[in-house]
């Protein structure tokens, strides 16, 4: 995708949010809580937390109350076919 190297926490960052957006759109319609991603992807520190809040602020996720949904780009670019 680029060429710079990439840190072993950023890898392990980009690792927890590629998990949380797959979960997201692999369960997509059923709306899930932080508390569900939590349990799903587990993790005992802050990585799903800041996984949802960097998605989220790059728009593929949005919170809507206590649920975390994909957006409609997500949903769009999880239909292409690659």
């Amino acid at each position: 995708m680029h060429d710079q190297a990439i840190s072993p926490g950023e890898r392990d960052d980009l690792r927890t949010q590629a998990a949380v957006i797959a979960l997201i759109l692999a369960e997509h319609p059923t709306l899930l809580t932080l508390d569900d991603v939590l349990i799903e992807i587990g993790g005992g520190d802050d990585a799903v937390p800041r996984a949802v809040r960097d998605l989220t602020a790059v728009g593929l996720l949005r919170q809507d109350g206590g649920s975390v949904l994909a957006t409609r780009a997500a949903l769009a670019f999880d239909r292409l076919p690659l």
